[in-house]
C-alpha cells in the first residue's frame, strides 16, 4: 500500500492538470460559438462543453479513455477500427526489427570487443549513423527498398533495427568488457582459449548490461515502427492511425493511438524485464 499511494497521488495529479488544461484550450470554441449565437454561457457550462466536445484541442481524460474502451473491447480484433489489429501490425514489424537489431548489435559489439582495428573502423560510424534525424533518413529507405519491390512489413523493420541496434551493441561491449583484469588474468592461467573466455567469462558479465539496453532496444523499435508507418502512406498500424486522425482532425483517436503505442511499449519492457529475471537467476546472478 505504501508503494501504490505515491504513484496514485501523481496519477491524480497528473489527471486534475489535464482536465484544466482540457478545459482552458478547448474554451475559446465554447465562446466562440456563443458569441455567434447571442447568447452567454456560465462557467459551468462552459466546462461542460468542453469536455465533451467532438474535435476538442485537448481531449479530456475520460475522452481518450472511451476511445480506447470503444476501439479495444467493443470492436472486433479483425476490424480496421479496432486498436488491438492496428496493434499487431504494428508489434510484428516491432518485433521483427528488435530482432534484427538485436542480433545485430550483439555481433557488432562482439567483433568490437576482439578486434582492435574493428573497434576504431566501425564503432566511429555506428555513432554518426545515430545522428542523422530518423524522420529523415526513413523516408528515403522507404523509396529505396520500394523501387526495389520491398515493401510492407520488411522496410519497418529494417527503421525499427536501425534505432535497436545501437544500444544494444553499446551496452553488450560495456557488459563484455565488464570482467576486471584479475578475472582475465585467472582465465589465462587456465590456458582458457579466447572462445571459453568469452562463453565462460564475458558472456555471463554481459547479461545485466544486455538486457538493460533491450529494455532501451525494444522502446526505440516500437517508435522506429511508427515513425516508418507515418511517411509510407500505410493503412495500417498505429501510426497510420496517427495519421489518419491528423487528416481529419480527430484529436481523441490520435490521443488514443498514442495510449495504445505507450502502453504497447511498456508491455514490451515488462516482458524483457521478466525474461531478464528468470535469466539472471538460473544463471545464479539474481535472487
Amino acid at each position: 500500500m505504501k508503494n501504490i499511494l505515491p504513484i496514485l497521488t501523481v496519477l491524480l495529479v497528473i489527471v486534475a492538470v489535464w482536465y484544466a488544461a482540457a478545459i482552458k484550450m478547448n474554451a475559446p470554441w465554447t465562446y466562440a460559438q456563443a458569441e455567434r449565437a447571442g447568447t452567454e454561457v456560465t462557467f459551468s457550462e462552459v466546462v461542460r462543453d468542453t469536455l465533451a466536445q467532438e474535435r476538442p484541442v485537448l481531449p479530456a481524460p475520460h475522452q481518450v479513455a472511451q476511445e480506447l474502451w470503444d476501439t479495444t473491447v467493443m470492436k472486433k480484433v479483425t476490424s480496421k477500427r479496432s486498436l488491438v489489429f492496428h496493434g499487431w501490425v504494428t508489434l510484428s514489424a516491432t518485433l521483427l526489427g528488435f530482432a534484427i537489431g538485436t542480433t545485430a548489435g550483439i555481433l557488432l559489439a562482439i567483433g568490437i570487443t576482439h578486434n582492435r582495428a574493428m573497434e576504431l573502423g566501425v564503432m566511429p560510424w555506428a555513432i554518426a549513423s545515430q545522428t542523422i534525424p530518423i524522420l529523415a533518413i526513413a523516408p528515403m529507405i522507404i523509396v529505396v527498398l520500394n523501387s526495389m519491390g520491398i515493401s510492407g512489413l520488411i522496410p519497418k523493420s529494417i527503421i525499427a533495427a536501425y534505432l535497436s541496434f545501437f544500444p544494444v551493441a553499446v551496452g553488450m561491449v560495456k557488459g563484455l568488457r565488464a570482467p576486471d583484469a584479475m578475472q582475465l588474468d585467472l582465465m589465462r592461467t587456465y590456458s582458457a582459449s579466447d572462445a571459453q573466455t568469452f562463453w565462460k567469462l564475458r558472456l555471463p558479465s554481459s547479461m545485466p548490461y544486455l538486457f538493460a539496453s533491450l529494455k532501451v532496444g525494444v522502446a526505440a523499435s516500437l517508435v522506429g515502427t511508427i515513425v516508418a508507418e507515418l511517411p509510407s502512406g500505410a493503412t495500417r498500424g498505429l501510426g497510420a492511425r496517427l495519421l489518419s486522425g491528423s487528416y481529419y482532425g480527430q484529436t481523441i483517436q490520435i490521443w488514443s493511438a498514442l495510449f495504445a503505442a505507450a502502453l504497447l511499449a511498456a508491455s514490451l519492457v515488462i516482458i524483457v524485464g521478466v525474461i531478464e529475471k528468470i535469466t539472471l537467476r538460473r544463471m545464479g546472478m539474481a535472487a
